[in-house]
């Protein structure tokens, strides 16, 4: 079975999506890159988030928008 690379649990920051194994929410990495921050940034800000696990669900991200927007 697949590790999920997000989760959502009512007693981790209210149901908030957090990164597997993290507290760090999803949204903060989405939020870091609009303000203009490097993902180098952001992983050097929250260790816990690995670079696989950053680089995977952007990549998921991106794939779901592609797939609303055809």
């Amino acid at each position: 079975m697949e590790t999920p690379l997000v989760q959502r649990s009512s007693d981790v920051l209210g149901g908030t999506p957090v990164f597997a194994g993290t507290r760090v929410p999803v949204q903060t990495l989405l939020d870091y890159l609009e303000g203009g921050e490097r993902l180098d940034d952001f992983l050097e800000n929250f260790p816990t988030v690995t670079r696989d696990q950053a680089v995977a669900f952007l990549e998921q991200a991106a794939s779901a928008y592609l797939n609303d927007v055809a």
